[in-house]
């Protein structure tokens, strides 16, 4: 009778504390947070550029926020140390997903996308055959033929248009015309200038994802948007494949096109239409327009800072001479280009708030609780302009990248993202940004169009365009001539 008492009393113990947890659970230490609003939440508080507005409020509550945009939690990082605890051990397999969109799913073939898909056994294939087909040291250098034909292309346009004298030049939509044909070659052979503006960037994520109920009282203009874009940009990729199809039996240049159609052969059922499609979208959509935009922004930086173009062009003259046009195997002796590069990169990464990540469990970043289903932002421009990271952050200083590799800067220099889901093109990207800037570089000399500083004053939208598209005179350098005219 005594053993049952102790029993029931030890039972009724435990029942009244399970009772007590249940009905006050332990208070969690969730990042510090400014004043929501009912069902907007912090939405007011995001402007146009919303990666300067994030900065301002971590400025002001500290590098780590957790906010709440219409019915979702958003945790905002803007330190290094915060970043590398978001990419790093069991963190980085946590925030490994990416968020429930209507970008994702309209725009991603349904989450089938290398960069929408969520972690798991689909993406690792996508990874794993991305990066053998394309992103792997092998595929770079079997791409590099098309990155110097398509640049020399360029070139040779430039000079033509040049008439041996100065002239203006839209420089973005030369550069995107580089970087689009670029892809094309890579992808079906051939070059095409009329997909532009189906190509462009899109907001990754849109008011309907934060306020679904805004879809219900008649606001959907912006996902019909997106399904009219996605036809688009289906149609435009289903016919190149089928162009390519009756064409197989015929000997041809090694495209991505006719790898992919090699391998549905053998797997069918994996190597869907759309999985091949998406894989051919990833090209278009995170290597053309961005790497354009990056050129820009290098040659705005540079026309403001004329002694270091004229030292990048002194590199460029010492080892590669006048006889013959800059390429892939010459980057890796100039060091000075790569800096440019990087420094361009930590002023303007072009995705400054990364791709948005999406954390599977409850975990704890910097000390602080962070929920389950909750979508991580990392503000890369705002730890790239990081007065306690960076001497002189605002300042454009190549030479501070000098003897150090961008990648070894660890996560206060993460243009390209970090940790299991960073960018897989980035050598890709690289490789084409110095290719590119150097020739242009070292066959033409640049100038502003007026006296005036050239505005570097950002775009709204996604992306980090510049707000007035760079225009900049160029004329071939004399010592080029030659060698320009024979192109």
């Amino acid at each position: 009778m005594d053993m049952e008492l102790v029993f029931c009393t030890i039972a009724l113990i435990f029942s009244i504390f399970f009772i007590f947890k249940l009905l006050h659970p332990q208070k969690k230490n969730f990042p510090p947070s400014p004043l929501a609003l009912p069902i907007l939440g912090h939405l007011y508080l995001i402007k146009d550029r919303a990666h300067r507005a994030l900065q301002s409020l971590s400025n002001q509550y500290g590098p780590i926020l957790l906010l709440r945009f219409g019915f979702r939690h958003v945790l905002v990082v803007s330190s290094p140390s915060a970043a590398q605890q978001c990419f790093t051990s069991q963190n980085d397999v946590i925030f490994a997903n990416r968020p429930d969109t209507l970008n994702g799913k309209h725009l991603g073939y349904n989450f089938t996308t290398l960069g929408w898909a969520p972690y798991g056994h689909l993406w690792r294939d996508l990874r794993r055959i991305t990066t053998i087909q394309i992103f792997s040291s092998k595929s770079l250098q079997d791409s590099a033929a098309v990155r110097s034909e398509e640049v020399r292309f360029i070139t040779r346009q430039l000079f033509l248009g040049s008439e041996g004298s100065t002239r203006k030049v839209d420089v973005h939509s030369l550069a995107f015309q580089l970087t689009f044909n670029v892809t094309m070659k890579m992808v079906a052979g051939k070059r095409c200038s009329r997909a532009e503006e189906i190509f462009a960037p899109t907001t990754l994520m849109n008011k309907l994802d934060f306020l679904p109920f805004l879809k219900w009282v008649g606001l959907k203009g912006s996902e019909t948007g997106l399904v009219n874009l996605q036809k688009a940009r289906d149609v435009f990729l289903q016919g190149l494949i089928d162009e390519y199809r009756p064409e197989r039996e015929v000997e041809k240049k090694k495209t991505m096109i006719e790898t992919l159609l090699s391998l549905q052969e053998e797997d069918p059922e994996f190597f869907s239409e759309n999985t091949i499609k998406g894989i051919i979208l990833l090209l278009f959509t995170a290597g053309s327009e961005t790497t354009a935009r990056t050129i820009e922004w290098a040659m705005s930086l540079l026309l403001n800072h004329p002694e270091a173009l004229q030292m990048a062009r002194s590199e460029i003259d010492n080892h590669v001479k006048q006889h013959r046009l800059l390429d892939d195997s010459d980057l890796p002796k100039l060091p000075y280009l790569r800096c440019i590069i990087n420094e361009t990169l930590r002023l303007f990464p072009i995705g400054p708030l990364l791709v948005p990540h999406f954390s599977s469990e409850d975990c704890v970043i910097e000390g602080f609780d962070v929920p389950r289903r909750t979508i991580l932002l990392v503000n890369a421009w705002a730890i790239h302009r990081d007065p306690n990271v960076w001497e002189e952050p605002t300042k454009f200083k190549p030479e501070r990248f000098e003897g150090i590799e961008g990648e070894r800067e660890g996560f206060k220099f993460i243009p390209f993202g970090a940790g299991r889901r960073g960018c897989p093109g980035a050598g890709l990207a690289l490789r084409l940004l110095g290719l590119a800037l150097g020739t242009l570089i070292q066959c033409f000399e640049w100038e502003r169009v007026g006296p005036e500083l050239v505005d570097l004053t950002e775009g709204g939208g996604l992306g980090l365009p510049k707000f007035k598209p760079l225009e900049a005179m160029y004329k071939p350098c004399p010592a080029m001539t030659a060698l320009l005219s024979q192109l």
